[in-house]
């Protein structure tokens, strides 16, 4: 039964203000993940800290390593202190790290500030996630999150811009410093944003849960402040190795690996590799904006696909269509042919790795649905970590006209690996199956 007129306005207004907020923290998460492969091309070229491929390529990975330790550890942190005061926690590491890669006298300190800032940015995305889930409207999850995504390819946008409009006049100190602006956000991140329902609920302060859910006519979340213990963690991750399950869940994870060294790799290498193919450094970043633009049309147009044909037939061609993008963007074509292509890549790249997210959670049993899911996330991390390195490593042994082709191979293996997976399953999507869309990133 729906809620009246009125009751779903107040609800509407609550989700509003949280999804703004949300959306604001995700924007300059995505900033400040986007703005090192913006400047990278710079970087590389006045040689700054003697910067070389192969080390450019270890530094794009120990963002991606913090961002694997910060996603590991947010659900025990937001745990102790809650989900608002981890989001605003993000925000100001994230911030602070900018600035120390801002005032970096050596390659050691760069490093170390991107290392600390993939920490708060891997932390960020799946609290905010949670805390828009905790307030969408009722049956508008799955549309509110992938809104939220969109936030993400945003910040890759304004990276780009605050690339091109920096960089030559002022230098590329100052786009990281853009990048320290994200704290000024934070006090009023701490003062508008409610706390999450969830964690209200699991504290016991269901005083203060029931008085916000009434007041803007949200659903008040189960009480699970008797959730699973370490043994039943540890029963839920070994049922994914059940039987015939374990080649399933390898499978999964296979995907989600070759998706997110995809996805972290072009993210990372695209304006240098296109610079390579001999475009000059503005078209190099407009690039940039091109293929988060695609990115943020992928994300509003992935759920409706994948609601009409399956999620695990989306994800087998979207990855097949993504690989096809990238292999092209190793041919130096017209301009406007390359823009186009460009778009549409990071149409199908971005959404392509959500839907292996779907898959995984449709197809699993409602008990092991988080495990089955957390677990392919952070197996695929592990790709995040490999593919700035790997474009790294094959520019350095002057391998550049690879890069794409590399990361075309990553597209093309995940194809297979969710295709087979898909093909291997049994299972039917129970009626009613939560489909919503999990943070690709």
């Amino acid at each position: 039964m729906s809620s009246s007129p009125a009751l779903s306005a107040r609800g509407s207004r609550l989700a509003l203000l949280v999804v703004g907020l949300c959306w604001l923290a995700v924007l300059f998460d995505g900033l400040d993940m986007f703005i090192y492969g913006s400047v990278l091309p710079h970087l590389l070229e006045t040689k700054t800290f003697g910067l070389t491929p192969d080390t450019a390529g270890d530094l794009g990975s120990y963002a991606t390593f913090g961002m694997l330790i910060g996603a590991l550890t947010a659900g025990t942190v937001a745990d102790r202190i809650g989900r608002k005061n981890l989001m605003v926690g993000c925000v100001v590491l994230f911030s602070l790290a900018s600035g120390v890669c801002a005032m970096a006298g050596s390659v050691e300190i760069f490093g170390l500030g991107r290392t600390l800032a993939g920490v708060g940015l891997g932390g960020l995305l799946p609290t905010a996630i949670s805390m828009v889930s905790d307030y969408a409207p009722r049956g508008r999850g799955a549309l509110v999150i992938g809104l939220l995504m969109t936030a993400h390819h945003a910040g890759g946008i304004l990276s780009a811009y605050v690339a091109k409009w920096l960089i030559d006049p002022v230098g590329w100190r100052a786009a990281f410093w853009v990048c320290v602006l994200p704290l000024l956000f934070a006090p009023v991140l701490a003062k508008l944003l409610p706390e999450s329902l969830s964690f209200l609920v699991a504290k016991g302060r269901t005083g203060e849960a029931q008085e916000l859910a009434t007041r803007y006519d949200v659903e008040l979340p189960a009480d699970r402040s008797g959730k699973q213990g370490a043994a039943d963690r540890w029963n839920a991750l070994k049922n994914l190795f059940r039987g015939g399950e374990w080649t399933q869940t390898l499978l999964y994870w296979l995907a989600s690996f070759g998706g997110l060294l995809l996805v972290y790799g072009v993210a990372t290498w695209l304006p240098t590799l296109m610079r390579a193919e001999g475009y000059e450094l503005g078209s190099a970043l407009s690039f940039v904006i091109v293929f988060n633009l695609g990115g943020i049309v992928g994300m509003l147009v992935a759920g409706r696909a994948a609601d009409r044909f399956g999620a695990p037939r989306i994800s087998a061609v979207w990855f097949a269509l993504t690989a096809a993008g990238v292999f092209l963007l190793s041919i130096h074509m017209p301009m406007s042919v390359t823009m186009i292509v460009v778009f549409f890549t990071g149409v199908f790249l971005n959404s392509a790795q959500t839907m292996i997210y779907a898959t995984v959670s449709i197809r699993s049993d409602a008990d092991n649905r988080a495990t089955a899911v957390g677990w392919t996330s952070g197996m695929g991390r592990f790709g995040a970590v490999f593919g700035p390195w790997l474009g790294g490593q094959l520019l350095a042994s002057n391998n550049g006209d690879w890069g794409f082709t590399a990361f075309a191979i990553a597209g093309l293996s995940s194809m297979v690996f969710i295709g087979i997976a898909a093909l291997r399953s049994s299972r039917q999507t129970p009626r009613g199956a939560d489909q919503e869309l999990v943070g690709a990133h």
